[in-house]
């Protein structure tokens, strides 16, 4: 029974055949099937979650927009974006989806502190974060998530001098994982401009290349493979 992820690197690939490569994938499997993370670069498209809304699409314009059946809002794919699919038994590996959620969050954190940046959690927004005056800044953000009585409601999330680096998206069936997280390394961040990111009208989006950090997709790429295979092991 497979303990670590087989690292698939699948190159620049268009969304479509990935995302029906992704259900095949999990639909076949058995308890044994090891799991795998794939690693890659889309062509450009918009992708929407299951809870997605069309008022969150403000001009596609020449960018094709595909129906997915991960959580969350619309989101853009494109070149200069490095995307990682975990393909994980979640009954296996012993965890539930929040954590696996932290988990992968973790995995980017960890990733962009390689490059000398401090990646931050919102709560109720999942994604990672950057502060835009001071990206290397580790002062504890006030809109991180924190404990909460049972009763108490979750603010808004607050994106007070963030920009957005990392979304999240995943979908569960069967225990088993698919659809993932995408880094910003150094895309044309335009087409953001197009949809309110996640649902958030206004959210600022940025890359490393933005925040003034000089790393490769390939670099990138490699760092988060490898955090991702640490923090999703069992």
């Amino acid at each position: 029974m497979g303990r670590t992820l087989i690292v698939r690197a699948l190159g620049r690939v268009d969304h479509a055949p990935t995302y029906e490569a992704m259900q095949a994938f999990t639909a076949a499997r058995s308890a044994d099937t090891p799991d795998e993370l794939w690693i890659c670069e889309h062509a450009p498209v918009f992708t929407q979650g299951l809870a997605g809304r069309e008022d969150h699409l403000l001009a596609p314009g020449d960018i094709p927009v595909v129906q997915t059946n991960r959580g969350g809002q619309v989101t853009y794919h494109g070149p200069g974006q490095v995307v990682a699919y975990p393909l994980v038994n979640l009954q296996r590996a012993g965890y539930f989806v929040k954590e696996y959620v932290y988990r992968v969050e973790e995995a980017v954190i960890r990733t962009l502190d390689t490059f000398g940046v401090t990646g931050h959690r919102v709560a109720g927004a999942p994604g990672i974060y950057v502060r835009l005056d001071d990206p290397g800044s580790h002062a504890l953000l006030p809109q991180r998530p924190q404990k909460r009585s049972p009763d108490e409601p979750l603010p808004p999330p607050d994106f007070t001098g963030l920009g957005k680096i990392a979304a999240l998206g995943i979908k569960v069936s069967r225990h088993c994982t698919y659809h993932g997280v995408a880094l910003n390394v150094a895309m044309d961040l335009q087409p953001f401009d197009r949809i309110n990111p996640c649902g958030y009208a206004g959210l600022p989006t940025v890359d490393l290349s933005t925040i003034g950090v000089a790393a490769s997709w390939d670099d990138a790429a490699a760092v988060l493979s490898q955090k991702l295979v640490t923090t999703l092991s069992p």
